[in-house]
């Protein structure tokens, strides 16, 4: 009996401790905290424009978050160039004449601040882009005549030619539809207190030049993105995103990495390459209504002491080919209307303007700091460099940060600078409306030229049904442009991005538009 009660004795012993155990290892995981979904994280050497706004925003990196935060009523089927219903239910209907496109809108949709989507917030940004004029503005106001509401669902959007390329139009970002609460009618907005959102992310935080952090939006109407939360994490230089890249802090490396670091990490096993060839251009810009830049002898002249060739090997190690036209290789109707580099050819052009060894064309090149990467000191210097070997250029260099050197595009102080080109739809006419046509597009761009012939020009290529008809006049414009020579393009480049091994899904069309949703970590 003692035997069977001692048994006993420690039989409930043992029961009790597993009682116990039981109920705080409960208690432990009823108190534990969830497991925070970890980040993708996306490196870039880029900034923000500083205008969170639509019809302000006018630079690659801002319009990239628009994107991502927001969506227009057609957009691309993510990673290609081929259009699709965004915010429209279906494809829009178009009149006889091309002159009218009624898009059909979906329903039950909410801005993220819980603004209702419809017909009226479309009239209201279209609106807005007019009433504010914002430098995109032209990609509304040179095409689009206005827009009507015709019943709570459906707009009708009436143009002021036909535009066989419009649904590209519509998809960039100026269109894209705003929560009216936070973007006034008559008021650009530099940052709105919270961020209406309509596309795959909300963003939840921004601090400018640290983060962005994005998280999935619950209220997405198309497939959700394949990663929870996404932050944009912003670097000061190449140099530092590089070693966060092999810290493993970020898992994507973006714009932008120096050449050399590229031409290594390609050859790191552990690190993973995605090159992006598409339609990126980089350009001189002449001021063309100020002495002494508003002599078109003097740009041609300039024209020929561009040496492509050095900026592409000195700068960015071949990983860039020398362009000759502002139409990009590979896309239809480009020649190369520009020649190759002609010390020559620049003084005897120069001469007929006066100037020689004893009288030198004197002149600024402008460059900015930032915006381009660490290469753009590089490029500057190159490029005084093949000018100044004609013996009859002398060129100062002069920088600005992006947001005082946009600011100066007003002020006609920069004779002769530097900007490059993400396109904002795929057609020739993106790559020549906007600095040669008069008015709002050649204005905006700091570039002022007032030319009736180029205008007749570009009015003919944009509005002709024929492609064929389109295409000669593109290169009638090609041979022109030298001759009138608003700017003088210099290279066409390429995306690259580096990422870690187990990062998939960064698949970047030649439209350049770099959607986060589709990318995903194994």
């Amino acid at each position: 009996m003692k035997m069977k009660a001692k048994l006993f004795l420690i039989l409930s012993i043992v029961l009790t401790l597993i009682f116990s155990a039981s109920i705080i290892f409960a208690g432990a995981e009823k108190e534990a905290p969830p497991e925070e979904v970890k980040p993708l994280v996306i490196g870039t050497t880029d900034k923000l424009t500083g205008k969170i706004d639509s019809a302000q925003a006018y630079d690659f990196h801002t319009w990239e978050i628009f994107w991502n935060m927001s969506v227009g009523l057609l957009t691309y089927k993510p990673g290609t160039t081929e259009l699709v219903p965004g915010l429209a239910a279906e494809w829009p209907t178009v009149s006889s004449d091309g002159l009218e496109y009624t898009f059909k809108l979906r329903r039950g949709l909410k801005f993220s601040d819980g603004t209702l989507f419809d017909a009226s917030v479309v009239k209201h940004s279209i609106d807005r882009v007019f009433n504010t004029r914002g430098d995109p503005a032209w990609l509304v106001t040179s095409f689009v005549k206005e827009v009507q509401v015709v019943d709570d669902y459906t707009v009708k959007f009436i143009l002021n030619d036909v535009y066989g390329y419009f649904p590209a139009l519509v998809a960039t970002v100026p269109y894209y539809p705003v929560s009216p609460k936070f973007y006034p009618i008559d008021q650009l907005v530099d940052e709105p207190a919270v961020f209406p959102c309509l596309g795959p992310y909300v963003v939840k935080s921004l601090i400018r030049d640290v983060e962005i952090v994005m998280e999935a939006n619950p209220n997405w109407y198309g497939p959700p993105p394949k990663e929870e939360k996404v932050i944009v994490k912003y670097f000061a230089d190449a140099t530092t995103m590089r070693l966060a890249l092999e810290n493993k802090e970020i898992d994507i490396a973006g714009k932008t990495l120096n050449p050399a670091d590229i031409e290594d990490l390609k050859t790191k096993p552990d690190l993973k390459t995605v090159e992006v060839g598409g339609a990126y251009i980089r350009y001189l810009c002449f001021v063309t209504d100020t002495s002494p830049t508003d002599n078109e002898i003097v740009r041609q002249g300039v024209s020929y002491a561009i040496d492509r060739k050095a900026v592409a090997e000195k700068v960015f190690f071949n990983q860039v080919l020398p362009l000759y036209s502002m139409v990009p290789m590979g896309m239809w109707g480009h020649i190369d209307a520009f020649s190759e580099y002609n010390p020559a050819k620049a003084r005897e052009i120069l001469a007929k303007a006066g100037y020689n060894e004893d009288n030198p064309l004197e002149i600024p090149l402008w460059w900015t700091p930032t915006h381009y990467g660490d290469t753009e000191q590089d490029v500057a210097s190159v490029l005084k460099d093949s000018m100044e070997k004609t013996g009859v250029i002398k060129v100062t260099l002069e920088s600005a940060e992006w947001a005082t050197y946009i600011d100066n595009f007003d002020y006609h102080n920069m004779l002769l600078f530097l900007l490059g080109w993400y396109p904002d739809y795929i057609d020739p006419d993106n790559y020549t409306t906007p600095w040669a046509h008069s008015g709002d597009a050649s204005d905006g761009m700091g570039i002022f030229l007032d030319d009736p012939k180029m205008d007749e020009l570009l009015d003919k290529a944009a509005t002709r049904p024929d492609q064929a008809d389109r295409e000669k006049l593109y290169k009638d414009i090609q041979e022109y442009w030298t001759k009138a020579c608003p700017t003088v393009p210099i290279f066409q480049g390429k995306l690259f991005y580096i990422t870690q091994p187990n990062v998939y899904g960064v698949n970047v069309a030649p439209t350049m538009i770099f959607n986060y949703l589709i990318v995903y970590r194994r």
